[in-house]
């Protein structure tokens, strides 16, 4: 799998992982990353394979530390959310019949969350005529 479907498949203890490596400055083992999980309960074989899982996903980085690997994350937080959105948004209105209601769909979620993101998307919308991307 690449990128372009993690945010399809980011299960919630994957989603858990990358939240404890994102609050964390530089890379983590798989026992330290157990320990910040509920407390070390998950196997350790469990939180391995996740890191790998999320390692080929290209979500992790990761360095070998003797016989152990350590994991940091491959982007920020905001970077990921911003590739997910990217990547969903883009797929959506390019299968559409009516990319207009996907938009509209859009922009009906962002003022839902908040009325001021309205203002953040014109502001958004004006930047980005005037860069000429």
């Amino acid at each position: 799998r690449t990128f372009d479907h993690a945010g399809k498949f980011l299960g919630s203890l994957e989603g858990r992982i990358m939240d404890v490596l994102w609050e964390r400055v530089g890379a983590m083992a798989v026992r330290d990353v157990c320990a910040q999980l509920d407390g070390g309960a998950l196997a350790y074989t469990t939180v391995m394979t996740t890191l790998d899982r999320l390692f080929k996903k290209g979500l992790l980085k990761r360095e070998k530390d003797g016989t152990a690997f350590l994991y940091q994350p491959a982007m920020n937080r905001d970077d990921y959310q911003r590739r997910i959105v990217k990547s969903t948004v883009a797929g959506l209105i390019g299968r559409s019949t009516n990319p207009a209601s996907v938009l509209a769909a859009f922009v009906d979620s962002a003022a839902e969350v908040d009325q001021a993101n309205l203002k953040r998307l014109e502001k958004l919308i004006a930047e980005r005529r005037r860069s000429g991307r």
